[in-house]
């Protein structure tokens, strides 16, 4: 499965074609799912451009890009650094359940945030997927104590401390035998200079990966990409 990540935390002069509005992130959505991807993740924004859980904003995202790629699965993000107090981080993920429409699949929840698990309670209790998080080996050893919480669709083992080629890859590997044997799939991913060498060996050794905006700007031959649609294109014409 290839995942579409159409912009992140990155700001709005990052890159010209950065989707921030929703109707922006619904246009790149339908783009990618024409390319036949079948899973994007997001980061919606206020109408200052500001990363935010807030529901009113996350279900307007949410339901453009329903209406552009039906069909297609929809996740957002948790991050603490939009809202750092675990409490009403669970408030928002509560309100995403009363959304209809604009409710997303699956939401990211790293397993280093403080309430990650109340997080994953939270959101399984209002019918969302949950994509976890691990940034490190240690991470993938606090998952294992603790266990896969119910409604988990995937985790994700993200590369993204180091972004040096070589090591982004190195470290990727310790993370998925930290991860060990799961009950999920294991999405593998990088970011910048460590993105695409990450992205193919996630596709040489046969798991899940994702490439966009969030991840890195520029295609395989160091150009800068002229969306989320070409940086797909160029994943999707990887041979290993």
């Amino acid at each position: 499965m290839l995942q579409a990540v159409l912009n992140g935390s990155r700001p709005e002069d990052a890159h010209p074609a950065l989707p921030v509005l929703a109707r922006h992130l619904a246009r790149d959505a339908r783009a990618v799912a024409r390319l036949g991807v079948r899973s994007v993740h997001v980061h919606p924004r206020d109408p200052l451009g500001h990363e935010t859980i807030d529901p009113v904003h996350v279900g307007d995202a949410v339901a453009l890009i329903r209406q552009e790629a039906p069909g297609i699965e929809i996740g957002v993000t948790t991050g603490r650094w939009i809202q750092p107090d675990p409490a009403l981080r669970i408030e928002a993920v509560r309100g995403w359940g009363r959304l209809g429409v604009g409710k997303p699949d699956v939401c990211s929840v790293n397993v280093h945030e403080k309430g990650w698990v109340e997080v994953c309670r939270t959101a399984a209790s209002v019918g969302i997927g949950v994509e976890l998080g691990v940034w490190t080996s240690g991470d993938a050893v606090t998952l294992r104590q603790s266990g896969v919480p119910p409604m988990t669709v995937r985790v994700l083992a993200e590369s993204t401390v180091v972004s040096d080629p070589e090591t982004a890859v190195a470290e990727a590997v310790r993370i998925v035998r930290a991860l060990g044997q799961l009950p999920v799939p294991v999405l593998l991913h990088g970011e910048e200079d460590g993105a695409w060498p990450v992205l193919e060996y996630a596709l040489r050794m046969g798991v899940d990966t994702r490439i966009g905006f969030e991840d890195v700007l520029v295609r395989p031959d160091g150009w800068l990409a002229t969306g989320n649609d070409d940086l797909v294109r160029a994943a999707l014409a990887i041979r290993v």
